[in-house]
């Protein structure tokens, strides 16, 4: 699609976005892809001018209800991929459109690069850069407490809903350039090292019982049918979905 008439004003695109929030339930944070090369090594940086405007997608408690149960109820789901991967590609690429063509690339958190199991983006290194979330890894305690091979996955904290979001992805604008702008600093909601290790141990550890979502105080929480939903195995939502959409 050519992007002639596309919206290149950074704080434009900024406002749109804004305006799809209130609609969708997503969640658009602002990043240069530069910030983001910067943190990964080589296999993973993107291949576009450190300089072009990107935006992480995160999908907040609301998501659900706004977009896609919306988009369950509009389409026929035949069960040929995740349905809610596909409401989320559909939605994000309908963007163009409001963005009067602007050309963008859609990195999902799903992607693969080619035929490997490298991800095209690593969405929570992206999400802690745009500063939207906390990326806590065990580097982030003073003192590790486990064992040297013991195989610890970091987790992110938004400042509002806790661990009750996804990152969905990142929006690259690969023809808006962005000049000098003032890095985001990610917001440190964990104040001791005992809170740090209280968090990665309920992800790592108790995952399932949703109880890492609440360690810190939260504005929203997913509703019960989004809670019935992700609980279910992601081979058998497309029959959950046929459910929801019957009803």
């Amino acid at each position: 699609m050519s992007s002639a008439g596309c919206v290149k004003n950074i704080e434009k695109i900024k406002m749109v976005l804004e305006e799809d929030y209130h609609a969708s339930g997503l969640n658009y944070h602002f990043l240069k892809v530069g910030w983001y090369n910067e943190k990964v090594t080589k296999p993973f940086r993107l291949n576009y001018d450190p300089n072009a405007a990107a935006f992480v997608v995160i999908s907040s408690p609301e998501m659900f209800e706004k977009t896609f149960i919306p988009f369950l109820l509009k389409r026929n789901c035949i069960g040929e991929g995740d349905p809610l991967d596909e409401s989320l590609a559909n939605h994000l690429k309908s963007l163009e459109h409001k963005l009067d063509g602007c050309h963008l690339e859609i990195l999902q958190d799903y992607q693969m690069q080619g035929n490997t199991r490298k991800p095209r983006i690593l969405v929570q290194t992206a999400g802690h850069v745009s500063g939207a979330v906390y990326f806590y890894q065990r580097k982030d305690l003073a003192v590790d407490p486990w064992p040297v091979d013991k195989r610890i996955y970091g987790v992110c904290l938004h400042p509002r809903y806790g661990g009750w979001f996804a990152l969905r992805g990142v929006i690259v604008f690969p023809d808006v350039l962005v000049g000098d702008v003032p890095r985001p600093t990610p917001v440190d909601t964990l104040v001791s090292d005992e809170k740090k290790k209280e968090l990665l141990e309920k992800y790592n550890f108790n995952w399932e019982d949703w109880s890492f979502r609440d360690v810190i105080p939260v504005e929203s929480r997913y509703s019960e049918l989004q809670k019935q939903y992700f609980s279910t195995v992601p081979a058998e939502r497309w029959g959950h979905s046929s459910n929801e959409k019957a009803s």
